[in-house]
């Protein structure tokens, strides 16, 4: 099954589909390891670990396909992109489309934030004519080859007009083509409430974002599932553990003065390695390598295997 179907098949199903945030390939790595059906790629996320900067919009185009396409590559799961506004007017978005598709994302995000756009979950957002997205959508929908390839519209309208103008423009995207709907930090659990039954009795899905420290009160996937919604992204928490763990750990180097009292607060070499797939190049290595190199290389076939049994 192509992803973008299975993508498909996991929204419409009765379970809401829980999409982690990825910020590069060793996030999406774990997030599927630990057995997660699909990955959204987060643009705060890029920004922070690409260019050490917030998410307001200095991610390039190309930054940000050549990333997920690495992405996309490194897991076997449905990969989202994060196709911010679709960088420009509906032309733009037409390549955006087919970049995204051709690196093979299963469907990608837009947004109708004036650009440059910034985090939802910020103040001082802009954002477009309802018209004008409209036709961003519809180019959207136009420029994709796989009828499957999801769509998720994402209006950031809440924040300037109000709730009713978000559901009022949730309609409108999801008449113009959208096949997910993604209404933008809504501020209490009443709101949510609010966007289901507006929304999902008119056949439309509805997807939550669940930041943690943003605008919008967590609830539980269950919670949300019993709502209505069919996905909610956590796209930042990855990241905020990564950095939380490093800044422990390293804090903890500045004051020991050693690496040695680290072992609870690091992933083991050979367990680092096996996640990343070391044990994958060895057993091409042992297919494809003649014996003399295998020998010249580890001393004997049977010491491969060993370093292959033992991660290193």
């Amino acid at each position: 099954m192509r992803k973008t179907t299975y993508l498909k098949k996991l929204l419409s199903s009765k379970e809401i589909l829980v999409m982690p945030g990825a910020y590069d390939c060793l996030s999406a790595k774990i997030i599927e390891k630990v057995g997660f059906k699909a990955i959204q790629c987060s643009g705060y996320g890029f920004a922070a670990s690409l260019l050490g900067k917030p998410d307001i919009g200095w991610m390039s185009f190309n930054e940000v396909l050549e990333h997920t396409k690495n992405i996309v590559n490194s897991v076997d799961i449905p990969v989202m992109a994060d196709g911010d506004t679709g960088y420009g007017n509906v032309v733009n978005v037409i390549r955006t489309v087919q970049e995204f598709e051709k690196i093979g994302a299963a469907g990608i995000n837009l947004e109708d934030q004036v650009w440059p756009k910034r985090c939802g979950h910020m103040a001082g957002k802009e954002v477009i004519s309802i018209e004008e997205m409209c036709n961003k959508i519809k180019a959207a929908a136009f420029a994709r080859q796989d009828k499957d390839f999801v769509i998720n519209a994402r209006t950031d309208s809440r924040a300037i007009y109000g709730p009713e103008e978000a559901v009022r423009r949730a309609e409108a995207y999801w008449e113009a083509g959208a096949d997910l709907i993604f209404l933008e930090a809504p501020q209490s659990v009443d709101e949510l409430k609010y966007y289901a039954e507006e929304l999902i009795s008119k056949g439309i899905l509805l997807s939550a974002n669940m930041l943690d420290g943003g605008r919008t009160p967590l609830v539980t996937f269950e919670q949300l599932q019993e709502m209505g919604y069919a996905r909610c992204s956590v796209p930042v928490m990855t990241i905020y553990a990564a950095a939380k763990g490093v800044m422990d750990a390293v804090s903890q180097l500045m004051a020991d003065g050693t690496n040695t009292n680290l072992g609870d607060k690091l992933i083991a070499f050979s367990e680092f390695n096996k996640l990343i797939g070391l044990q994958e190049i060895r057993e091409l290595e042992e297919k494809f390598l003649s014996e003399d190199i295998i020998i010249n290389k580890y001393g004997t076939v049977e010491k491969l295997r060993e370093e292959k049994a033992l991660g290193r």
